[in-house]
């Protein structure tokens, strides 16, 4: 918990507002493992971190709505009978599509105002959105009494999400930020959308970022060739995704499809097992094995999926050149973002001197760093 930045948000909010505000903590998030298995009905590994979003909010004595970015200095006002999108790209979008989803809902909200302001590094891939919107949908529950369960607060986000900021994005990243447990991961199951808490003692090892600070274009039409390749797979198995295929179901297929699209789906076959082999890992207290899982995952991202990138590898091969570093792979979507890596703890300051110079002098700009822990999800700030 910042304790500055929760400072910072109560103050501003006293000083324009002239009141108490309600405090509310949402935390972006990780995913240690299981990537692009979320819109394969798959499982996925993420959990809460200590960095995310800081709000402040209570209900408005005026006839308007007024939302305050202290990041970027500036100001939304807005009715509550005039709600629809602004330009594509707006911050603005994410709290009026909490507000316009509220109201599908028949649920009752008044005018309100919030003050918000981040500590997740941009570009990360730490899903600020999500923990913005579950932020924005958390405080409004709390001060209006909506009496809305956290499964329909995250659908709440999720759509507004997918209906005014643009982004068909699938559920594990207001999962993760509204459920996170403290110094657990959560094995989801994106089918169910239910999910088991998996307590993880990192040893003496430490969970470590690093920016790439690089985002490549990933155009549409890479995106949905992954995903189509997936869909027409499970059709051609005559499974509703490919959760529900094995290795030997693929082989079978083998020659019906290009091997580059039998790669693409022996990928998320064999993901969706390394999510589950992770959580076995965690009740065996088997945090080694867990490290080279990790591995595993980006090399299938790398070679077989094909989502990785030059400054992503390098991350990762310097990973593995060391003694150290047992588990490193590159989180999300791909293209750029972050490696995840399990250091340790006595080592933590000397891979990053081992890396940084490097990355520098093969790429024309630095890399950066961040120490995160296993945090709890979205909750009210005593």
């Amino acid at each position: 918990m910042d304790k500055q930045l929760v400072s910072d948000v109560k103050k501003i909010y006293i000083k324009k507002f002239g009141e108490d505000p309600f405090l509310i903590f949402s935390p972006g998030r990780i995913n240690i493992i299981g990537e692009h298995t979320d819109y394969n009905d798959g499982f996925v590994f993420p959990g809460a971190v200590n960095k995310g979003i800081y709000a402040a909010i209570q209900k408005a004595n005026t006839n308007k709505c007024t939302a305050f970015a202290l990041d970027k200095n500036d100001k939304l006002e807005f009715n509550l009978n005039a709600v629809k999108p602004m330009k594509e790209g707006s911050w603005q979008n994410y709290v009026l599509g909490i507000v316009a989803e509220i109201q599908k809902t028949n649920k009752i909200i008044g005018n309100f105002n919030i003050v918000f302001k981040g500590d997740i590094p941009g570009g990360a891939g730490m899903s600020s959105s999500a923990a913005l919107e579950n932020s924005i949908v958390f405080g409004l529950n709390k001060i209006f009494d909506l009496n809305l369960t956290k499964e329909e607060m995250i659908l709440i986000s999720q759509k507004a999400e997918h209906n005014y900021v643009g982004v068909n994005c699938g559920i594990m990243d207001q999962y993760a930020s509204m459920f996170g447990v403290k110094n657990h991961a959560l094995l989801l199951d994106c089918r169910s959308i239910k999910a088991k808490p998996f307590k993880i003692d990192f040893k003496e090892y430490d969970l470590v970022l690093i920016n790439t600070n690089v985002k490549h274009s990933l155009s549409d039409s890479a995106y949905n060739d992954r995903r189509s390749a997936c869909e027409n797979i499970a059709k051609r198995l005559k499974i509703s995704a490919l959760r529900d295929a094995n290795e030997s179901d693929l082989k079978a297929i083998k020659n019906l499809v290009t091997p580059e699209n039998y790669n693409k789906a022996l990928f998320v076959i064999q993901e969706n097992q390394r999510a589950i082999k992770a959580s076995k890992a965690m009740l065996d207290n088997d945090i080694k094995t867990l490290g080279k899982l990790i591995y595993s995952s980006h090399n299938g991202l790398s070679k077989q999926y094909k989502v990785s990138c030059d400054e992503l590898d390098f991350l990762v091969d310097k990973a593995r050149s060391t003694k150290y570093v047992i588990g490193a792979r590159m989180m999300g979507g791909g293209f750029g973002g972050c490696t995840i890596n399990l250091i340790h703890k006595h080592s933590v300051d000397a891979f990053k001197n081992f890396v940084e110079t490097d990355y520098k002098n093969t790429f024309g700009k630095a890399c950066s760093f961040y120490s995160v822990t296993l945090s709890n999800g979205t909750h009210l700030i005593n």
